[in-house]
């Protein structure tokens, strides 16, 4: 209703990024997925620390949740495989070779 949304004017913009970084090929990959609120960083997943890190009190109390969910972090962890030396193979005719 307009009332309880009178004070919610304006924009707002959730994002999350995913990003596949390459040593030396596939020999060390990283995954770094970002969630950012409001052009602010909130919380990441870094493969290298291999669970969730909070930047505001938001983003900490999400990374907890996050990081108590097993599941979801041994998907995060496969996903160094399964989506970037995965998309490394497919994408490396057109990036690397070139």
């Amino acid at each position: 209703s307009p009332e309880l949304c009178a004070g919610l004017t304006g924009v707002f913009q959730e994002l999350k990024t995913a990003e596949c970084h390459f040593i030396n090929g596939t020999e060390k990959v990283r995954l770094v997925e970002r969630y950012i609120y409001n052009r602010q960083q909130y919380a990441m997943f870094d493969s290298d620390v291999g669970r969730y890190v909070g930047f505001t009190p938001h983003g900490e109390k999400q990374a907890q949740y996050w990081n108590s969910n097993r599941a979801r972090l041994l998907y995060m962890r496969a996903a160094v495989h399964t989506l970037c030396r995965y998309n490394y193979e497919v994408f490396r005719p057109f990036t690397v070779e070139r």
